[in-house]
């Protein structure tokens, strides 16, 4: 099968990196603007959601051929094999995006869908209509480009940055896709000291401790494909692989992660989902404001600080987050000395304000265009 490994534009080489790393039929993939594609087996389809840790989603690709128009496109879905995919009654959502074609509109074509699946039911006198019990909800990727459509069943269910580890959160938290991409960006490896100052959620902090303990980014949550029927006839592989995971999981880390912040509920928030999570042993929390902080009450030698600094409507204005900014490159360069930091810059403008050597990756996350920057404060 085709599979397709949807990234934040700017963290395909990472995505490609982690992919290459797995033991995949085929582990070269092929790194692409949003992602990265591969070829594989359905459990290399599994092992990707399990593992990586910078993906958004794992689509399967089903179905590609050229129409342009609806006749066109109704006798190539009715040659579809649906029932391959999926079960009767399953709730389904299409996800429909065109781009210079004939067929263009989204509703339209998601109707033309839903009637041929239907009618592939009612061929095999299977009741059509749908049943909220019958599995889990399926997503349906149609992409159509120049009349090109490219027709994806999505593998995960929620995005992979739901971790499954925050029962309780806190507002505006940095996606762990984010989070993991800047660990891998500084070189972050346990046990190295790790102390996130402004945790907030305290994704720097979880993604850390799930790497020390060698837990895959998955390992707490569920997947769109154990809906599926060709599930049935895998799921002793998909134990297989889940089975060889829990053998490399170490119960008891060396990790030194320190995480702090000026938002007491935010520091609950974190602890009990450290705890429910079984990682409460690898983190530290207290609730103190990072500008009150020292390196040298922490009796950590220098390693990493990881900050997400807030902005935007969490400080109620422009110019309340550009200040705030500048105090924190400010306090880096004269307390914290000896250190790196993986620093999330909001806008491209506030680069200057750094007064230390860094790099800088630009992705586009939603809407937005964030910088990380992974600095050196040695020099």
């Amino acid at each position: 099968m085709e599979f397709f490994a949807a990234a934040s534009p700017g963290l395909e080489p990472l995505c490609l990196r982690e992919l290459q790393a797995l033991s995949l039929v085929a582990p070269e993939g092929r790194a692409a603007e949003g992602g990265v594609s591969f070829n594989g087996r359905l459990h290399d389809g599994y092992l990707a959601n399990l593992c990586l840790r910078t993906a958004n989603r794992v689509l399967m690709r089903i179905g590609a051929f050229t129409a342009s128009n609806f006749f066109t496109l109704e006798k190539k879905l009715a040659a579809t094999p649906w029932e391959l995919y999926l079960h009767p009654g399953q709730p389904l959502r299409f996800n429909v995006t065109a781009r210079h074609s004939r067929l263009y509109h989204s509703v339209a074509i998601a109707e033309r869908f839903q009637k041929a699946i239907d009618a592939r039911w009612a061929e095999a006198g299977v009741d059509p209509k749908p049943n909220e019990s019958a599995a889990l909800g399926q997503q349906i990727f149609i992409r159509v480009v120049d009349d090109h459509f490219a027709v994806s069943l999505d593998s995960s269910g929620e995005s992979l940055y739901r971790r499954g580890l925050k029962k309780q959160v806190t507002a505006a938290p940095l996606r762990e896709t984010i989070a993991a991409a800047m660990l891998i960006l500084a070189g972050y490896s346990p046990p190295e000291p790790l102390v996130d100052p402004m945790c907030g959620a305290g994704s720097f902090s979880l993604e850390a401790a799930m790497r020390s303990h060698n837990i895959p980014a998955g390992w707490f949550r569920d997947f769109a494909f154990s809906g599926w029927p060709a599930f049935a006839l895998t799921r002793k592989r998909w134990q297989h692989i889940k089975d060889q995971c829990a053998q490399r999981i170490v119960d008891t880390s060396n990790a030194a992660i320190f995480a702090a912040d000026v938002d007491p509920s935010a520091c609950k928030a974190l602890e009990e989902n450290a705890a429910d999570s079984g990682l409460s042993a690898s983190i530290a929390v207290s609730n103190r404001d990072f500008f009150d902080l020292t390196p040298g009450e922490l009796g950590l030698a220098p390693g990493l600080l990881t900050i997400n600094p807030p902005f935007g409507r969490r400080m109620g204005s422009p110019k309340q987050s550009d200040a705030l900014f500048q105090d924190l490159c400010n306090r880096l360069k004269a307390v914290w000395r000896g250190w790196r930091v993986a620093l999330v810059v909001p806008r491209k403008d506030l680069l200057k304000r750094i007064s230390f050597p860094y790099s800088v990756q630009e992705i586009r996350h939603g809407g937005l265009r964030l910088y990380l920057t992974t600095g050196d404060l040695r020099s």
